[in-house]
């Protein structure tokens, strides 16, 4: 027997224009997320400022996830769904960025302010977007924001902040249009989420995590694929990026400290020299890879008198 949804009471939206908000338009790429997907739904029904357009690609589930979007999609007309064929596998980097585009490949709106890229097992505020707008209304250089992703790993029993204030997670992206236009889109790369703040701070745009806007990731980076397996992927991703060795040694060294412990820190680093010997694919521009390496070496400096790391 189906178990009968409980649907949440949809919030009286604020019009965009009587705020002064440019519209916006949110993709969420998912692969077997039924456990998590009807918290995100929820969480966005409940907006006081709706998206026009939310495109939800289902990215070959095995499980209800296609079935339950699908309720939800009939009952709220902003709300779209697109199926793609399973390929077996869940893919981070490559396989998110086509999903996401697959999706962008269907918007009818064409007059938004403001793309998000957000996750399908992610719960927040009923204010998150309102409040995210209003940043950007303030900022007129701010390109790429979000909240603070609090995540409960194994083996903890509260919810923990994961986020910096100088870096936006992948679960959570908001783009100002024009930037997303400046930088390119998303890179279908491990580290897509590097990258294109990457490209935005070398064109002048500011990133920045608003961590007082809490938005919660059910399913933790590494859940899926395996923390081992994150690291290496994390190494190639930084290799792509063109970090500098330096940085690398740090990162990896502070990452032995963390699950998996050692290992992970290890496997990162020897990744990113597997990525250096083979001559792997790095980002196209030099002027990207100059200032991304400048700016860590900056960093370096600072963790010398005790600054943090930053975790692009």
């Amino acid at each position: 027997m189906m178990r009968q949804r409980k649907h949440p009471k949809e919030s009286p939206a604020t019009n965009l224009g009587q705020v002064g908000y440019a519209q916006y338009v949110v993709i969420t790429p998912v692969r077997d997320e039924a456990e998590f997907i009807e918290k995100t739904i929820h969480s966005m029904i409940r907006q006081t400022i709706r998206p026009t357009e939310w495109i939800i690609v289902n990215d070959g589930s095995t499980d209800r996830t296609a079935e339950i979007v699908a309720g939800y999609a009939e009952e709220h007309p902003w709300i779209k769904l697109v199926n793609r064929k399973d390929r077996g596998t869940r893919q981070r980097g490559k396989g998110v960025v086509e999903a996401f585009y697959a999706g962008y490949e269907v918007l009818t709106c064409q007059d938004y302010g403001f793309i998000v890229k957000l996750d399908g097992d992610l719960s927040f505020g009923a204010d998150y977007f309102e409040s995210l707008l209003h940043e950007f209304a303030s900022r007129p250089r701010l390109g790429i924001a979000g909240g603070g992703v609090h995540e409960k790993r194994l083996g903890e029993d509260k919810w923990i902040l994961r986020t910096s204030k100088d870096h936006v997670r992948g679960p959570t992206k908001v783009y100002r249009r024009a930037c997303f236009e400046a930088i390119g889109g998303l890179a279908p790369v491990l580290g897509w989420d590097g990258v294109d703040e990457w490209r935005a701070l070398t064109l002048g745009w500011e990133v920045q995590s608003f961590l007082h806007l809490r938005i919660f990731h059910y399913r933790f980076t590494g859940a899926a694929t395996g923390q081992l397996k994150s690291r290496i992927e994390q190494g190639y991703g930084a290799h792509y990026m063109g970090y500098h060795p330096l940085f690398m040694i740090a990162r990896g060294i502070w990452h032995m400290f963390s699950r998996p412990y050692l290992i992970g820190g290890m496997a990162m680093l020897l990744a990113y020299c597997v990525a250096w010997l083979q001559k792997r694919e790095q980002m196209p521009d030099p002027s990207v890879i100059r200032y991304v390496r400048r700016t860590q070496l900056r960093q370096l400096v600072g963790l010398l008198v005790g600054k943090p790391i930053h975790e692009n």
